[in-house]
């Protein structure tokens, strides 16, 4: 049940035919884990708290430096210093204490990030380094766990939603294979704020609507993001049967 105080704080996404009491009502019992409290965290996580998803498990080593602030809003400056987490937990806490917050501060390895999914029903992937995104995605695969995936960097930007429960789904192993070693971070090559803010915006919407179950999510599609030329461009992206993470092999 939702209380009188939740029926009036969610009030303007309740009054959607597309969310409705059932769909708040579903987001409430929803668990989900951000993995990367940084510039695409900071939009998801203050977004999924102030929506009413119930349980959000926040996932970040790392702790706040003075340069993060020109993109990470989920922090500020006298947060410097500090862990993302608890930087996190006291932000999300004053915005929404409604919900439940689950600290992960330690970097999680391949049994710990198992088991961090496993605990959830949806993962969002807001690192900006591969081999985590590998990680996390096979993880996702292994457990049958939506993948909400986003990446930015300089003034491009990218998302799609990968969903093993749904056959045709790819994962993201399917469409960039293993990668580069050459990748680079954030701060390596630069970014423009406003952009991860709105990649980020996007990966909540995408989880909203994953939660709540309305609309359009975009499995099988990826959206390329041109932030100089405020241009949009969408691909059709197809399973792998081969991949070696979610494709079928004969035993």
């Amino acid at each position: 049940m939702l209380s009188d105080q939740e029926l009036l704080r969610y009030s303007r996404q309740i009054l959607l035919a597309q969310v409705d009491i059932d769909g708040q009502l579903r987001l409430k019992d929803s668990r989900v884990l951000i993995v990367g409290l940084g510039g695409l965290g900071s939009p998801v996580a203050l977004y999924l708290a102030a929506a009413g998803v119930g349980e959000l498990h926040l996932a970040d080593f790392d702790t706040v430096d003075l340069t993060n602030l020109q993109r990470q809003v989920l922090h500020d400056t006298d947060s410097v210093g500090m862990s993302k987490v608890d930087s996190a937990l006291k932000r999300l806490h004053a915005i929404n204490p409604e919900i439940r917050l689950v600290a992960h501060r330690s970097a999680l390895d391949e049994d710990s990030l198992a088991a961090a999914v496993q605990a959830v029903d949806l993962v969002l992937d807001c690192t900006d380094n591969f081999s985590t995104r590998e990680a996390v995605n096979a993880a996702c695969v292994v457990s049958g766990k939506p993948l909400v995936s986003g990446a930015a960097i300089r003034l491009e930007g990218q998302l799609s939603v990968f969903d093993p429960r749904r056959p045709e789904s790819p994962c993201y192993h399917c469409l960039y294979g293993h990668g580069s070693d050459a990748e680079l971070t954030c701060s390596e090559a630069g970014v423009i704020g406003p952009l991860v803010g709105l990649v980020g915006s996007l990966q909540a919407l995408e989880a909203l609507k994953l939660l709540a179950g309305f609309g359009e999510p975009m499995v099988g599609r990826l959206l390329l993001i041109d932030a100089a030329g405020s241009r949009f461009r969408e691909l059709r992206v197809k399973r792998d049967p081969g991949c070696s993470v979610c494709g079928q092999h004969d035993a």
